[in-house]
């Protein structure tokens, strides 16, 4: 059980550091690119991958039993992630639209837990609390804030669908096969998104720079990333698993100080410090109380 847990983490981590890579991929976009399109592109071509990968894997054979409700509500909020996050990021700037983002869904994910009758740990309160300040240095310490309150609202709302989408995917997963899961929510969300395409110029896609960008942003930085995402989510609780995605901004801020030569404040480093040592926290087992091991022994 120890080890399901800890192999849960580690692909979460992983997948959080892929999804780290989509600034540093987009800024090797062509001119002409936005980033509301490269989202839209990013959801098209994993939702494809996605589903059918999970055709070759024999998915799909037999009728899945979902609920209905649960997949649009988990698609739908993955499709308004995109737009979200990337008007917030715009109207505030990367720094306080990054935060309001990912430093909430931690936040709105333990909320959730909480009025659903969950008990949050000690451990993670403090964990997610020191990656929420870490995540705030971090970027604050790089790019000035605009206090824009639609953009502010978009951020935070940004981070409420990430942790609702989480939360849902997490019940879809417990009783159907996570590729077929996936491929649908993600397929769903693509063609949510599909007008944005209709309404602007793709003429950059074309280029070397565009077949590149948009491949790894759908393939590597979301088929991949979220097929890690769901096979570390069976088996960890949902607060814990959206803190530890925190390692997505530390691991672009990496790239940026290594691929783009961004120097880090002082400001940044004790913000960058202080988000490795939450996720640290989060990623430390928790130990497990007597009605657990009870549980488990029935089971």
């Amino acid at each position: 059980m120890e080890q399901l847990k800890i192999r849960a983490q580690v692909f979460v981590l992983m997948a959080a550091i892929l999804w780290g890579t989509t600034g540093s991929t987009q800024a090797f976009a062509p001119q002409g690119s936005t980033p509301i399109v490269i989202g839209a592109l990013r959801m098209a071509i994993g939702g494809t991958f996605l589903l059918v990968v999970a055709r070759a894997r024999g998915g799909f054979k037999t009728k899945i039993k979902l609920d209905k409700k649960l997949l649009v509500v988990a698609s739908i909020c993955m499709a308004v992630y995109q737009p979200l996050f990337f008007s917030g990021v715009f109207k505030t700037g990367i720094a306080l639209g990054t935060v309001l983002a990912l430093g909430s869904a931690p936040v709105f994910s333990g909320m959730i837990e909480y009025f659903m009758g969950e008990r949050l740990s000690i451990r993670w309160i403090i964990g997610t609390i020191l990656s929420i300040i870490g995540c705030t240095l971090l970027f604050g310490g790089q790019d000035s804030m605009n206090m824009n309150v639609l953009g502010s609202s978009l951020s935070l709302g940004a981070g409420l669908s990430y942790a609702i989408y989480v939360k849902v995917s997490q019940k879809l997963f417990q009783n159907s096969r996570r590729e077929e899961v996936n491929g649908l929510v993600f397929f769903i969300s693509a063609i949510i998104l599909s007008p944005i395409l209709f309404m602007n110029d793709l003429s950059w896609v074309t280029s070397t720079r565009g077949i590149v960008t948009t491949l790894h942003l759908g393939i590597v930085a979301t088929a991949l990333a979220y097929t890690l995402f769901a096979y570390g989510l069976v088996n960890i609780s949902t607060p814990k698993a959206v803190a530890l995605t925190l390692a997505e901004p530390l691991t672009a801020a990496m790239l940026g100080v290594f691929m783009f030569n961004e120097n880090f404040t002082s400001v940044s480093m004790v913000g960058g410090l202080l988000l490795f040592c939450g996720l640290i926290i989060n990623s430390y087992p928790e130990k497990e109380n007597v009605k657990d091991k009870i549980r488990a022994l029935q089971i």
